[in-house]
């Protein structure tokens, strides 16, 4: 189903199965992402969260369903697909950085290849980004010269060179030491605040009640809950997600 004229939902999932095998991953998913919202998607481990996140922007197939982005379903492959992928910036677990190329050439490759933005133009973008989250002056070096807190920095501000119209976060937090996580949460809220539509699988309860406008609790393969931050963690309304809160927040 499209997305009305002059409505704003961004990303529209209707009905949406999924399965590993036997393993049904993801079941009748519904659910509709609107234009400058950020929507915090937590669970148990195994839950679906993040098949759900690669699913948006098709790092995984669907069985049934249907997922629109900006009211265009989502194309199979070839052209339209890459196109697709470059409106929906994507920052994993792992940074997925360009080991052979600098800080600035990987955050410059995507706007020359995809975008056809020119060079000098896209080194500018680069550079400006790079301040933004706080790595400016690590334009010259390359991915192993970083720290892991930099390293997805600089993944965040290759995926925003792209101006995507909504950016997917899996768990960008947890292959991090400790002390480096804020450094990441603290560029995401900003992020957030300049009305960024984010969609983010992430542990990080804290990140999840000052950031989100929307909490989505998944287990089993299903949309348990969907709430603000206050009414989910205040009052969640079912005993799964009253268990899960118990334990992720009894530490």
């Amino acid at each position: 189903m499209a997305v009305p004229e002059g409505g704003d939902a961004l990303v529209v999932l209707e009905d949406v199965d999924k399965h590993f095998g036997t393993l049904h991953v993801l079941q009748s998913i519904d659910l509709t992402i609107h234009r400058g919202e950020v929507v915090v998607v937590i669970g148990p481990s195994g839950s679906g969260k993040s098949t759900l996140c690669r699913a948006i922007n098709r790092l995984e197939t669907i069985d049934s369903g249907t997922i629109t982005i900006d009211g265009k379903p989502l194309p199979a492959e070839g052209k339209e697909l890459a196109a697709l992928r470059a409106d929906v910036g994507m920052v994993f677990q792992s940074f997925n950085l360009f080991a052979h190329k600098t800080v600035l050439g990987n955050v410059t490759l995507g706007q020359v290849k995809v975008r056809k933005t020119d060079r000098k133009k896209a080194e500018e973008r680069a550079r400006s980004l790079l301040e933004r989250v706080g790595v400016a002056n690590q334009a010259d070096k390359y991915p192993a010269q970083l720290s892991g807190g930099q390293q997805q920095r600089v993944a965040i501000a290759r995926a925003l060179a792209m101006e995507p119209k909504v950016m997917l976060f899996d768990e960008p937090t947890s292959a991090l030491d400790p002390e480096m996580i804020n450094e990441v949460l603290e560029v995401m809220q900003q992020l957030a605040r300049d009305g960024m539509t984010m969609v983010v699988v992430t542990h990080e309860m804290g990140f999840a009640r000052s950031a989100a406008n929307r909490v989505v609790f998944m287990a089993d393969g299903r949309i348990v809950e969907s709430a603000t931050p206050d009414e989910f963690f205040g009052n969640p309304r079912s005993e799964r997600a009253k268990d899960f809160l118990s334990k992720i927040l009894k530490h």
